[in-house]
């Protein structure tokens, strides 16, 4: 009973958003007041990847100090700002990088690597909870060279780079607390040859030259989720301006043909226009910038780096649609723990949907039943989608099904019920963390409708829905 009052508290916005680890700060201080010092855990608690996060730390901000060359070395420093939930006698961080020196704000302290993912700190006397505390960790390495959770995520070339992955991507560049629950700002300075330029989350807010090299400082992209900060360094293209009243930057590799570097801008372009339209379907952009990125690497995928998505050589209108979405549903709302990953992809495939209808194509609800009538009874529907597991996060199941589980539900509660759940979800939970059940409580609230078997039949479960109007069919 009382889990279900605050899936519904929170559901109606009477939670606080921000940081969830942040949000049980004052609670973990009141309890560790007088306790003896623990070991902050090496995960913040998250099935699918034990080590993901860390306990007893609440990360405010990082200050990301790297030099890259391009012979696939990269060295640096970061400092974080974080606050203590525990009184610790150690704690861990997640980075990959040979790490040479650590140092506190509070004093002098040690450090050790219990494995190859995580750093752990201990200071030489306890922290108390609710102190906070200066971080700075040195490192040198070739994050080339270094893997996680079957996950080798660096992608370079002889002239370009990009950290650019998910759900992991910090621990190969900076030490981070890293998972989605503890967001903090961040805070980007890249010193690569003067010759190449970088590209980063937020605003570029200034280019020092020394030698010959330079160093490009980039800051300003709100509260994150570390998998969502990222870099891009080579030779670009860029556009700058402001358009629907947003400011925007964006990149196109030199290393492209003409043809293709013209073509990819064109496409670039289109980015604060398709953000408008988005705001006018699910509320305002929670961010004060935009833009885009395509390099000449090809990872294969393209992501939505907050404030800025990184996209491959082709890029679609749709492709555009779905990225920026997620700058809502991922980025400002984002998953509580990554079971909940339908919430970002299908919801950003959703709006593809609502996309194509607005321009012409067929209705969400006739697409619906046709991506219905075109599966039947197989593979499609054994996922879970509201529990895929770590190995099938991005299966094509938890996009397409997870799109239609909105359209369904769109049809079952009505549209103008439904555009109301997606703006009050994106208002009541920005720049905080959504769950399955959170939506699910605010869907009825709005609804008036008991939604537990609409809901168990389309994510909780698998199987092909029953054809009926009560599953939205």
């Amino acid at each position: 009973m009382l889990t279900r009052l605050v899936t519904v508290l929170a559901a109606l916005g009477l939670v606080a958003g921000g940081s969830a680890v942040r949000q049980s700060a004052s609670n973990d201080a009141v309890a560790a007041a007088g306790s003896s010092p623990v070991a902050g855990a090496a995960g913040v608690g998250d099935p699918y990847f034990p080590e993901d996060g860390n306990g007893g730390i609440d990360v405010r901000s990082y200050e990301v100090h790297d030099s890259y060359r391009f012979t696939g070395r990269l060295s640096g420093w970061t400092r974080l700002t974080l606050r203590t939930t525990a009184r610790l006698r150690s704690f861990d961080l997640d980075f990959l990088l040979p790490v040479s020196a650590v140092h506190l704000s509070t004093g002098r302290a040690t450090f050790s690597r219990p494995d190859h993912h995580e750093l752990r700190i201990r200071p030489r006397h306890p922290l108390p909870s609710g102190r906070t505390v200066r971080v700075t960790v040195h490192y040198a390495g070739h994050p080339s060279r270094v893997s996680y959770a079957g996950e080798s995520n660096w992608v370079a070339g002889r002239g370009e780079v990009e950290a650019v992955n998910e759900p992991h991507m910090a621990p190969w560049w900076f030490p981070a607390n890293d998972h989605p629950l503890d967001k903090a700002r961040m805070d980007v300075h890249i010193t690569v040859p003067s010759s190449k330029q970088v590209v980063s989350n937020g605003r570029l807010v200034e280019v020092r030259p020394h030698g010959r090299r330079a160093t490009y400082h980039w800051s300003g992209g709100g509260p994150m989720a570390t998998y969502l900060a990222f870099f891009v360094a080579g030779r670009f293209e860029i556009r700058r301006g402001t358009s629907h009243h947003l400011p925007y930057y964006l990149a196109v590799s030199k290393h492209l043909g003409p043809g293709r570097r013209e073509a990819a801008m064109r496409g670039l372009r289109r980015t604060p226009g398709i953000v408008a339209w988005l705001q006018h379907q699910v509320g305002p952009y929670a961010f004060a910038r935009t833009g885009g990125v395509v390099t000449a690497l090809d990872p294969g995928f393209s992501l939505e780096n907050q404030t800025r998505p990184v996209y491959p050589v082709a890029v679609s209108r749709l492709l555009m649609v779905h990225e920026l979405a997620h700058q809502w549903f991922g980025d400002s709302v984002s998953v509580h723990h990554w079971a909940d990953v339908w919430l970002n992809e299908g919801f950003a495939t959703y709006m593809e949907q609502r996309w194509t209808e607005g321009h012409g194509g067929p209705t969400t609800s006739r697409w619906l039943h046709e991506a219905y009538d075109a599966t039947p009874a197989g593979s499609f529907w054994d996922l879970v989608v509201a529990d895929p597991g770590p190995g099938d996060l991005f299966d094509w199941p938890v996009y397409q099904r997870g799109a239609m589980t909105l359209a369904a539900l769109r049809n079952r509660i009505g549209s103008q019920t439904f555009a109301r759940l997606l703006r009050s979800w994106t208002a009541r939970h920005r720049h905080g963390h959504g769950t399955t059940s959170a939506f699910e409580a605010l869907a009825e609230q709005l609804s008036g409708q008991d939604l537990t078997a609409f809901f168990d039949t389309w994510v909780r479960q698998s199987g092909r829905p029953a054809e009926t109007a009560a599953n939205g069919l």
